[in-house]
């Protein structure tokens, strides 16, 4: 089912595309590696509350996810950022619609005078008192986490304090229910800004032809987490890191079709002028400590000591980095052939999967429990004692030989960019434009420089 079968709607829109970079500068990707972390869940959200009268929206708070058993014998974790648990996926069949309709709500709300703004610096907690209690509840009111029924009073009670952890759930923000400096940024985006955000997110949609079937992925960019998805509902939700602001991840539409266990990396040319010469000009033996070799045409191993560091000689040949705990993909790669030669995978620097905002790759798409991830999408797809699972992974993984998956079921994967998007119930959610796609442009985009491809060893792709 594609969203040309699912929308019935004659919108004139366009999808807005953006270009791919490549993977980030060795001094990142290189740290040393640290124990595989495991997503944990969010704090729940609160209750819904009673719907308000029109304009307002109607919203829902996330839905409760049970928790995963941890994998025996596991080694120890690291944590990781809290994401939100809703079982409502990112992108379903009828994303587009319901954005479209929200877009229009909000677009009413706006027309109306939109809602009130709190003043720069404002903290406000639970079991607060005064003057802007009341101004709060209404700026709640306005998007239907509160109902009017609670209106009025001064001191930040617990009805306040759950719709309060409603807004911050719908906006990809820590529940704490209190009121500090990213939550007040949230709050005090006008409705206009609100608008133009689900406006701009459903003509990102309207072209795309995503197949959705029993099993699908959704990675949503400007979340920063991935989805699977089963008969409609999200069954496991990863933190994720994507690209930074100037080497922003595409809008991709595929197919997993092949797990890469401890994959090889072959470093780009702009790598290799702006990272491996200066450090081998500095540390004579800083290939091997990082297990580069240097491959010629031939596919022969060069000795470091035969290339003059001095000049730029060294682009002339192959640097690919050896499987291990520190190669740049990790020890995981999510085969998904696409245009952009992007993909997911695992990271030795596992402490990026800790921060709240998590925008500093080139491109691809790293994963927490990449390892959990993996095995998800092989089901269906037996190993050498069976199922694969995530202790077969990891024995594999731990004998260092180079191995590539094929699934016996390719599984549908979606990058969108979605800053605003609605669900079936009437919930609204937003997520901030870190990529600049929102804002009208009055002049053509340039096309973008040709770029070096991130690469590595594996299967060849089927034709899609």
């Amino acid at each position: 089912m594609t969203y040309r079968n699912a929308t019935s709607l004659t919108v004139s829109l366009s999808l807005i595309f953006f270009s791919c970079s490549t993977l980030s500068s060795l001094n990142d990707a290189w740290a040393a590696s640290e124990p595989v972390s495991t997503a944990v869940p969010a704090r729940q959200s609160s209750s819904p509350t009673a719907p308000s009268p029109e304009p307002e929206l109607r919203q829902k708070a996330a839905a409760p996810a049970d928790a995963k058993p941890n994998p025996p014998a596991a080694p120890p974790k690291i944590p990781v950022a809290a994401i939100s648990q809703d079982a409502r996926p990112t992108l379903d069949p009828g994303t587009f619609i319901n954005t479209m309709r929200a877009a229009w709500t909000y677009k009413r709300i706006a027309e109306a005078g939109g809602w009130p703004s709190l003043p720069d610096r404002t903290i406000m907690k639970p079991g607060d008192k005064g003057p802007l209690v009341p101004v709060l509840r209404q700026r709640l009111i306005a998007e239907g986490d509160l109902s009017r029924d609670h209106a009025s009073g001064t001191t930040f009670d617990t009805t306040l304090t759950s719709a309060v952890k409603q807004f911050q759930a719908r906006h990809g923000l820590p529940e704490s229910g209190a009121v500090r400096a990213r939550t007040l940024e949230a709050l005090n985006v006008s409705a206009e800004t609100r608008h133009r955000q689900l406006t701009a997110s459903a003509q990102r949609l309207a072209s795309s032809t995503f197949s959705f079937g029993g099993r699908y992925v959704v990675v949503n960019i400007p979340s920063a987490a991935v989805e699977t998805v089963e008969e409609g509902q999200v069954v496991r939700r990863y933190v994720a890191v994507v690209g930074k602001a100037d080497r922003p991840s595409p809008t991709v539409e595929t197919r997993v079709t092949a797990v890469n266990l401890n994959p090889t990396w072959t470093v780009p040319v702009s790598l290799i002028k702006k990272d491996i010469i200066p450090h081998v000009r500095k540390d004579p033996d800083y290939l091997q400590k990082m297990k580069i070799r240097i491959l010629d045409a031939k596919g022969q191993e060069v000795d470091p000591k035969a290339i003059d560091w001095s000049t730029q000689n060294a682009v002339n040949y192959t640097l690919r980095q050896d499987p291990g705990a520190i190669n740049s993909l990790g020890q995981i790669r999510i085969d998904m052939p696409n245009k952009h030669a992007v993909y997911m995978h695992d990271t030795p620097k596992k402490q990026l999967f800790t921060q709240d905002i998590r925008f500093h790759s080139s491109g691809c798409v790293r994963v927490a429990d990449v390892g959990d991830f993996a095995e998800w999408l092989l089901r269906g797809t037996n190993g050498p004692s069976g199922a694969w699972t995530k202790a077969s992974l990891d024995t594999a993984i731990v004998s260092t030989a180079r191995q590539d998956i094929r699934l016996d079921k390719p599984v549908p994967v979606a990058w969108v960019y979605l800053t605003g998007y609605a669900t079936a119930d009437g919930a609204v959610h937003f997520r901030n434009d870190v990529y600049g796609l929102d804002t009208p442009r009055s002049e053509p985009v340039p096309e973008a420089v040709a770029i070096d491809v991130p690469a590595t060893s594996s299967i060849k792709p089927k034709r899609l």
